[in-house]
């Protein structure tokens, strides 16, 4: 049902009481005069996948098993207390996949904290959620992935099931997912302002990790840098690297240190969002450490308008990849500008 017009409460009770029994997914973003208590007219029936948009929930009541088949629940644009929330997910015990969007969330405490306990979950997805502390429990969570968010505190406990990692344009101070990282195979990371040292260390663990990509990230001291030696030594099984974020002098100094090998890594992605020498050498220090690569993608952003200082960099840089992949035939090498 889409949100057209409002409706009277009355024909839409009517629908839904007639269709109950037999309805296994039901999308709901309509606003009714007054208000219906969605929960109430649908608990305990056969509904598997549900997904409310523009509405308010309230006085979700402390019952286990409220929802026993629901596998699917989605809010977007919703008034809910993070204690109601909390009941509800309790109220779905066989819940796996859960979508939070620009939730309302009603606090009665003067800090803005949500607690989420789910042993089934192993799909969340949380976007355009403000917090001070967000802390997660689910044993069984497989997927994480957390867009335009702003926290202060966000905690993951689990049993370490989680495969899939993605923190898309996300305000937080203290990030932990504990446990959670051993079995990591996807970290996907962007415009995301980060502490290397730390962040590395979370997911140092993570020795099944196939796919990392550091892109448009922003580094908490202006002298830090990834240290690609860590990322080969701590990730062995690798086969997808991409990497965009402001180059330095040490990153060139520093950071392509050592003898080490990306054994694995058959696709490579870099990108800049200013151009500059640094990064012909910082693509060529990379390349030659990746035997096996079959593919590399260049990522830009071109300006609209450029100095011609600008175009002799880019056209320095063109001819630069044109040498260097001579050396290299057999990578397919492809460009995205934007």
């Amino acid at each position: 049902m889409d949100d057209v017009d409002e409706f009277s409460a009355a024909p839409v009770i009517a629908w839904l009481m007639y269709t109950r029994e037999t309805l296994r997914q039901l999308h709901y973003n309509v606003r009714t005069t007054p208000n219906i208590n969605m929960l109430e007219k649908c608990g305990r029936q056969k509904l598997e996948v549900l997904a409310l948009s523009h509405n308010t929930v309230t006085g979700v009541e402390p019952c286990y098993q409220k929802f026993p088949r629901l596998r699917s629940l989605s809010l977007s644009y919703v008034s809910i207390s993070a204690l109601d929330l909390s009941l509800l997910l309790t109220a779905c015990p066989k819940i796996e996949t859960l979508n939070l969007v620009s939730l309302d969330i009603v606090m009665s405490d003067p800090q803005a904290m949500m607690d989420l306990s789910s042993n089934s979950l192993k799909d969340i997805y949380v976007e355009a959620i403000s917090l001070d502390k967000f802390i997660l429990e689910a044993d069984s969570l497989e997927k994480l992935h957390l867009k335009d968010c702003t926290l202060e505190v966000f905690e993951l406990v689990g049993k370490g099931m989680l495969r899939f990692l993605k923190i898309d344009d996300v305000s937080v101070i203290h990030l932990d997912i504990g446990e959670s990282a051993e079995n990591l195979e996807i970290v996907d990371v962007s415009n995301f302002t980060i502490m290397w040292a730390k962040f590395h260390h979370m997911i140092s663990r993570s020795s099944k990790l196939k796919k990392l990509r550091l892109w448009g990230v922003v580094f908490d001291d202006e002298d830090e840098f990834v240290y690609i030696e860590t990322i080969a030594s701590c990730f062995p099984l690798l086969s997808h690297l991409s990497l965009s974020y402001d180059l330095r002098e040490a990153a060139l100094q520093y950071g392509l240190q050592g003898s080490f090998v990306l054994e694995n890594v058959i696709v490579l992605e870099l990108g800049w969002t200013v151009i500059s020498d640094l990064f012909s050498m910082w693509v060529s220090g990379i390349l030659e450490r990746c035997p096996r690569l079959r593919k590399l993608v260049i990522h830009g952003v071109v300006s609209e308008t450029k100095t011609h200082e600008e175009c002799q960099t880019l056209a320095n840089f063109t001819s630069s990849i044109v040498r260097l992949m001579r050396k290299y035939l057999h990578v397919e090498v492809q460009f995205e500008y934007e």
